[in-house]
C-alpha cells in the first residue's frame, strides 16, 4: 500500500554539507551530528549511515530512546551522546552500551555513580555548566562540591566532556549575551584546570556558534541544522555571505524533498464555495486538483488559501481550508492535469522550487519546527 506522500533524502547534498563544514572547522575539531527530533525530520535511520559514509563517528541526541536508535543504526561503533532526557533506570543499559550523557545536576550524577558501581564500568559523562542559557547546567557556586564529588567517585566516571549551550548565537541581538557565556565557560575551564580536573573534549558550539564565533569550535562542534542544509537563520547567512567564495555563495544544500500526487481533478462553477465553510469562493470557472495531504501530515492549517505547491513545474495556490487529510489547489491555468501527477510540497520540479524556508514562512514556522513536525510515518527514502 502506498502512503499519501513521501520524503526523499539526498545523499549528494549531504556529502556537500559535510564537506563544507569540515572545511569550516579544520582537521583538529571533531563533528558530532545532532539527530534529535528524528534527525530534524529526516529520519535517524537514514542519517546515521549517510553520516558514517562521510566519516562522521559521533552523534548527539536529546533523549535515551533516540540514542538507542542511533546505536542500532550505526555500522561503525560511533560514539553517542545524550544531551537531555534519560531516566535513572536507563543508566545501567547506557553505561553497558558505552553511550555517554550529559550531567547537569547532582541527582543525575549520583544516579550515574550508582549505576557505574552496579555495572563495573565507568559512566561516560559530559559535564554541562550554566553560563547564561538558564535551562540546565551546574552553577558556578556548585563548582567546589562538583570537584569533590569527582575526586570521591573517581572510579566511576570517565570525564568525556565539559560543555555548555549558547543562548541565541544565531542572532546579533544576543551578541553580548553570547560573549558573556563564552567568558563564563572559560572561567569554568580555568577553575577545573586549577583543580587538575581535565576532560577528553571541550565543546560548546552549535551550528550558529560554529559559523559565527570561531573560538567556540574547540575540540568538537555539535552540528544540527547546518548539516541538513540550512543556515540557522537568514541573519546568519547574511553575516557570512561576504566571506563565502564567489563561486559557492550557497554551500549548504537542502537534503529533503516532500512529494505527493494528484488524487482527483474537479470543475467548480464561478460563485461556488470550495471546501469547508465559506473561506474561498470561486471567482471564475475553475479546475481544482485534490492532493491527499493535510494538517494531519504536517501541512499546516495556517496555509489555507495561501499555501503553494508545484504541479507540472508551475507554482499553484491552495484554495479553501486545509483539512486533516487533503488540500485543494487551483490548476485552472494548467493543461492536462490528471490523477497521479506528481505534486511537490517542498523541493524542485522543472525550473521552479518551493524551499523549506518559503514553506516555513508561509506557515509561520521556523525551519526547525517545520522539519521536526513532519510525521515519522511518512515514508522516507534516500536518493543520490
Amino acid at each position: 500500500m502506498q502512503h499519501t506522500s513521501y520524503i526523499e533524502i539526498s545523499k549528494s547534498a549531504y556529502q556537500k554539507n559535510i564537506q563544507f563544514i569540515k572545511e569550516e572547522i579544520g582537521p583538529k575539531t571533531q563533528i558530532s551530528i545532532v539527530v534529535k527530533g528524528n534527525a530534524y525530520g529526516h529520519g535517524i535511520e537514514n542519517i546515521v549511515p549517510m553520516a558514517e559514509e562521510n566519516g562522521i563517528r559521533h552523534f548527539s541526541t536529546f533523549s535515551a530512546d533516540e540514542a538507542l536508535r542511533v546505536f542500532l543504526s550505526s555500522q561503525n561503533g560511533s560514539e553517542i551522546m545524550i544531551m537531555g532526557m534519560l531516566q535513572d533506570e536507563d543508566l545501567v543499559e547506557l553505561i553497558l552500551k558505552g553511550i555517554s550523557f550529559y550531567v547537569f545536576d547532582f541527582e543525575r550524577l549520583e544516579a550515574a555513580a550508582n549505576a557505574a558501581k552496579i555495572t563495573g564500568n565507568k559512566a561516560k559523562i559530559h559535564v554541562e555548566v550554566e553560563t547564561g542559557f538558564h535551562r540546565t547546567g551546574f552553577e558556578w557556586e556548585e563548582r567546589k562540591k562538583l570537584v569533590k564529588f569527582f575526586r570521591d567517585h573517581s572510579d566511576y566516571f570517565e570525564l568525556k566532556g565539559l560543555c555548555t549551550h549558547y543562548a541565541g548565537a544565531e542572532s546579533i541581538a544576543n551578541y553580548v549575551r553570547v560573549r558573556n557565556q563564552i567568558k563564563q565557560y572559560k572561567q569554568f575551564k580555568k577553575w577545573f584546570d586549577s583543580q587538575n580536573i581535565t576532560f577528553d573534549k571541550y565543546h560548546t558550539a552549535c551550528s550558529a556558534a560554529t559559523l559565527l564565533y570561531p573560538e567556540t569550535k574547540m575540540d568538537m562542534v555539535r552540528l544540527g541544522i547546518a548539516s541538513y542544509g540550512f543556515w540557522p537563520t537568514q541573519e546568519t547567512y547574511m553575516y557570512r555571505f561576504q566571506s563565502l567564495p564567489d563561486d559557492n555563495k550557497n554551500p549548504l544544500k537542502r537534503l529533503i524533498s516532500w512529494k505527493s500526487s494528484v488524487m482527483h481533478v474537479k470543475s467548480v462553477k464561478m460563485g461556488e464555495f470550495i471546501g469547508y465553510g465559506s473561506s474561498y469562493m470561486a471567482p471564475r470557472q475553475m479546475t481544482i486538483a485534490l492532493v491527499p495531504i493535510g494538517y494531519g501530515h504536517g501541512f499546516s492549517r495556517i496555509l489555507s488559501n495561501q499555501g503553494k505547491v508545484l504541479i507540472s513545474g508551475v507554482i499553484v495556490s491552495v484554495v479553501g481550508t486545509v483539512t486533516m487529510n487533503s488540500i485543494a489547489v487551483d490548476v485552472t491555468d494548467l493543461k492536462n492535469v490528471k490523477k497521479g501527477d506528481e505534486v511537490v510540497l517542498i523541493g524542485s520540479q522543472g525550473d521552479s522550487e518551493i524551499s523549506v524556508a518559503s514553506f516555513g514562512e508561509s506557515s509561520q514556522q521556523v525551519n526547525y519546527e517545520l522539519l521536526t513536525r513532519l510525521p515519522q510515518d511518512i515514508p522516507r527514502k534516500v536518493v543520490d
